[in-house]
């Protein structure tokens, strides 16, 4: 059985879509097409059901699924030990992060460890989504919550807080604001309810009804630049807001708590250059943990 056709297929099988997994694969969609006609061909079965609106598997194509998974897996574990012996920190790892910690604090580490380690490509992904280990999304993911399917390895990365903030300017010309209740007379800027892909994201709600005027972003660096513009308050990563001078917290009583979660996946895990990059953000964070906590 030829691999780079059941590459080719186990894409198409974890992304449901041709023309994804040839994005993903860098080929051509037609290319793609043919080798999977090929790969069923040579098995003499149909492995899926294809439809303009994706791909699925047949009961053929979820038997070679489970078994490239395996193969996959196998790979991958004799490839960690094989680099795990080689000198140079070489090859590509690929973080996945949410948008906050990702543009506000990974971009710049990761972007030094690159610096220093020229025949490693580091791809950060700093994304208001959740990323899948097993269909290799990325080889590191940071997450808001400890994950509790899979076959994962999980470290608590660090706890995290956020506060209420307004600009200064917004202050100056906007009625003050000493207790929770006042927060009635001001526009919250604020996620997108329907589109919060944690339930840890969901700290607005604690103010329930007091705020009816909101201004909802789904990007924490839109959040915090319609801040920063004097728009009205916002809920900020107070290791975020700490960059902005011209941000003032407010309701300091009015605290919220979080924390975030490094995960790899087991086959990848002791890949050398999976360990350095975990091991580097772990170190960077710890580091500086008074920057993630205010008290």
């Amino acid at each position: 059985m030829d691999w780079d056709k059941v590459r080719i297929f186990l894409e198409v099988a974890r992304t449901g879509q041709i023309l994804g997994a040839a994005k993903r694969l860098t080929l051509n969609h037609a290319t793609v097409a043919r080798q999977l006609t090929a790969l069923e061909k040579d098995l003499k079965t149909k492995l899926l059901n294809r439809r303009t609106t994706g791909s699925s598997l047949t009961p053929s194509g979820v038997a070679l699924l489970a078994a490239a998974e395996r193969a996959e897996s196998e790979l991958l574990r004799v490839g960690a030990q094989l680099t795990s012996a080689a000198d140079k920190l070489a090859g590509t790892v690929r973080i996945g992060a949410p948008e906050g910690l990702g543009n506000y604090f990974l971009a710049d580490q990761l972007g030094a460890f690159a610096a220093a380690n020229p025949d490693l490509v580091v791809q950060l992904v700093a994304l208001p989504r959740t990323f899948s280990l097993a269909k290799r999304e990325a080889d590191i993911v940071v997450t808001l919550e400890r994950p509790e399917e899979g076959r994962l390895i999980s470290t608590k990365l660090i706890d995290y807080t956020l506060s209420v903030y307004a600009s200064g300017d917004y202050l100056a010309r906007s009625k003050p604001i000493r207790e929770p209740g006042d927060l009635a007379d001001h526009l919250l800027i604020t996620y997108i309810h329907d589109i919060i892909y944690s339930r840890a994201l969901d700290y607005a709600s604690t103010f329930g009804e007091l705020i009816t005027r909101r201004f909802e972003c789904g990007s924490v660096v839109g959040q915090l630049e319609a801040v920063r513009a004097g728009h009205g308050i916002g809920i900020l990563h107070d290791y975020a807001a700490r960059n902005y001078p011209e941000l003032t917290r407010v309701l300091p009583a009015n605290r919220f708590t979080r924390s975030y979660w490094l995960v790899s996946h087991p086959d990848t895990h002791d890949t050398r250059r999976v360990r350095e990059v975990r091991r580097y953000i772990v170190s960077k964070v710890r580091e500086a943990r008074q920057q993630f906590i205010v008290k």
